[in-house]
């Protein structure tokens, strides 16, 4: 059985986007491109339906190609508890309110048991400030927190 990881919406994001003039962008692009064509087949792959509303938002030539890579990715379900971990996440991470989808996405990976949460929001997700609070969060609940990641720490 492969490991599983949740793809969180900047991953498709960064996969499809056209080159970046900014150095760090364009890196953080290659990156994630050298993930999908040579690792990505060595884990079970999830995506969430708040993945698919993100990545169907914007120009409608860079939602086709972001909803084309994601499509044959099976979906996660909220499951039992999801309201209340993310309530908790937001509470112990002050999220302000525009950043209410991040503890979304921590949610729906934990909850589902995934291994790793793989993202280049390091605002609030891939955040090592943020990670104990978020381990914290998970084991008073009674679950385990995946390994939360960018592509460059999976290859």
């Amino acid at each position: 059985m492969l490991l599983s990881v949740y793809l969180e919406t900047t991953i498709p994001s960064y996969l499809t986007a056209w080159r970046s003039p900014e150095l760090v962008m364009a890196a953080r692009q290659e990156i994630t491109r050298d993930w999908w064509d040579n690792r990505r087949g060595q884990f079970d792959l999830f995506i969430s339906q708040l993945v698919i509303d993100e990545a169907s938002a914007g120009d409608s030539d860079a939602v086709a190609r972001r909803l084309t890579v994601l499509q044959d990715i099976p979906l996660i379900e909220p499951q039992p508890g999801t309201e209340e971990l993310i309530e908790s996440l937001i509470r112990e991470l002050s999220l302000p309110v525009r950043a209410a989808d991040d503890a979304v996405h921590i949610a729906l990976a934990v909850i589902n048991g995934i291994d790793f949460l793989l993202t280049w929001n390091c605002t609030h997700i891939a955040n090592a400030v943020n990670r104990p609070p978020i381990e914290l969060v998970c084991d008073s609940l009674g679950f385990k927190m995946p390994l939360i990641c960018t592509p460059e720490e999976l290859l």
